[in-house]
C-alpha cells in the first residue's frame, strides 16, 4: 500500500461545518476512508471543542494532534483569517506515528518534557525518525522542555525535534494544543514519527540586526528585566516607531532580539531570532521562548523583506538537494506568523508558497501552520527559532 496522504481545508464559521468538510476533503484528497492518523491546524476564531469533535467523527476516532495557529496553509492555499482549519489525513503501512500530550508549560517546561518522553519512550525504536512537537507559544521554555525530554528518554543518538508554538492571532491569551479528543492550553502535543522512510528539512529566517550589541544584566531562566544596567522595556522604546508604542501585538510582529549562534551551527547564519510573546509591566519585564543567562550579548532585529524571500529559495534548494529524484510522502511547514500577511499581501504570499512548492513537490501533500516560534534542528542540534520558517519532507 505505501503511504496516502491528503489535505483539506475549510473557512466556514460553523465549527462543526468546518471540522467536517476540512476532514472529508482530506480524506477524499488522500482516497481513502479511515486514516491511520491526523493532524490538524487551527485558528481560534472556532468553539474548539466543537471544532474537533467534527474532525473526530468524520475520522472515525483516528489518532490525532495538532494546534492552533496565527492561520494555517494547505496546499497552495495560506489562511489566515480567525477562521480556518485545515487537516492531514494519513493511511500507511510503512509509517507509524504514536501522540502524546502534557500541560503545565509555565509551572515548569522541563517536567512537561519528562511527561512526553515518559509517555513515549517505549515507542522509540532504531527506525524512529523524530518528534513533530506543538507547544503553547505563550508559556513554553524551550530549553527547558527539550531538557526534560532527553534527560529522560536516555537516546544513545539524537532523536530530532520539529514543529511550533500554537498561537492565536497575536491575541496573546489562550493557545490550543490538541491530542485525540484533548484540548489542552499551556501544554505541548507531540507525535513521535517512525517507519522506513527519511526525513528532509530546512530553515531559515528573515531577520536583520538594527543597532549595536547590547548585554543582558539581569533576568531569570526566560524571563529579561534588565539590558544594559537599564529596565528592559525603557530599552525596547528606543527602537520602536509609529503606533508600536503603545501597541504590543503590533511592535512584536517587527520587533525582535537576536542572539549570536552557537559556534556549532554558526554556518546556519550569524543569529538565532527570539520573539517577545508576553511583557509584564509591573514587574517591568519580557519573556522569551529559550533560557538567558546575565551577560549574555543581544542585538535588536527587524524581518527583511529581502532576507525572507531569498530564504524562502534556499529552503526550496536545500531540501530539493537532499531528496534528489525522490518524491515527499507529505511536507509540514512551521512558518513564523511575521512573515505572513504581516509583511506580505496575499499575492505575493500566494506566490512564494507556490514556489517553494514547485521546487519540493507541487502535487505533494502540504500542511502547516503560523506560529510563535518553530523548532528545527541545525547541524545535529535541536534549535528554538522565532521569524522563521521549518520545512520538513517526509520521503
Amino acid at each position: 500500500m505505501g503511504t496516502n496522504a491528503g489535505v483539506g481545508m475549510s473557512h466556514h464559521r460553523n465549527p462543526k461545518v468546518a471540522g467536517r468538510e476540512a476532514a472529508e476533503r482530506a480524506l477524499a484528497t488522500a482516497g481513502i476512508d479511515r486514516p491511520d492518523f491526523v493532524f490538524m491546524f487551527a485558528s481560534v476564531g472556532y468553539e474548539q471543542r466543537a471544532l474537533l469533535d467534527a474532525v473526530r467523527v468524520a475520522t472515525g476516532g483516528a489518532p490525532l494532534a495538532g494546534g492552533s495557529g496565527g492561520g494555517v496553509i494547505a496546499g497552495v492555499e495560506a489562511d489566515e483569517s480567525n477562521f480556518s482549519v485545515a487537516v492531514m489525513t494519513i493511511s500507511s503501512d510503512e509509517l507509524y506515528f504514536k501522540n502524546a500530550i502534557a500541560s503545565g508549560l509555565k509551572a515548569d517546561s522541563e517536567a512537561a518534557g519528562r511527561t512526553i518522553a515518559q509517555n513515549l519512550a517505549c515507542e522509540v525504536q532504531p527506525d524512529t525518525l523524530g518528534l513533530i512537537m506543538l507547544g503553547d507559544g505563550l508559556t513554553l521554555n524551550f530549553d527547558r522542555f527539550a531538557a526534560g525530554l532527553k534527560s529522560e528518554l536516555q537516546l544513545d543518538r539524537h532523536l530530532p525535534l520539529f514543529g511550533g508554538t500554537s498561537a492565536d492571532n497575536m491575541e496573546f491569551k489562550q493557545t490550543y494544543q490538541y491530542c485525540d479528543d484533548q484540548i489542552t492550553s499551556d501544554g505541548v502535543a507531540c507525535v513521535l514519527l517512525s517507519g522506513s522512510a527519511r526525513l528532509a528539512w530546512a530553515v531559515n529566517h528573515g531577520c536583520l540586526p538594527i543597532g549595536g550589541e547590547r548585554k543582558v544584566t539581569r533576568c531569570s531562566g526566560n524571563v529579561i528585566y534588565e539590558i544594559d544596567g537599564m529596565p528592559v522595556l525603557d530599552v525596547l522604546k528606543e527602537y520602536l516607531v509609529g503606533d508600536e508604542i503603545d501597541n504590543w501585538s503590533k511592535a512584536v510582529l517587527s520587533l525582535c532580539m537576536a542572539f549570536k549562534a552557537p559556534e556549532q551551527i554558526k554556518g546556519y547564519d550569524d543569529y538565532l531570532i527570539r520573539f517577545m510573546p508576553t511583557k509584564d509591566d509591573k514587574a517591568g519585564s519580557i519573556t522569551i521562548p529559550t533560557e538567558v543567562e546575565e551577560g549574555t550579548s543581544i542585538w535588536m532585529s527587524r524581518r527583511d523583506h529581502a532576507k525572507i524571500s531569498a530564504g524562502v529559495e534556499r529552503i526550496g534548494e536545500e531540501i530539493k538537494s537532499t531528496l534528489g529524484n525522490n518524491a515527499p510522502k507529505m511536507v509540514f511547514q512551521f512558518d513564523c506568523i511575521g512573515r505572513g500577511k504581516a509583511v506580505f499581501r496575499d499575492q505575493q504570499k500566494s506566490q512564494i508558497l507556490e514556489k517553494l512548492q514547485q521546487k519540493i513537490g507541487p502535487t505533494v501533500p502540504w500542511i502547516g501552520l503560523y506560529t510563535y516560534g518553530e523548532i528545527g534542528p541545525i547541524g545535529g542540534h535541536d534549535c528554538f527559532h522565532n521569524y522563521t520558517a521549518v520545512v520538513l519532507a517526509v520521503y
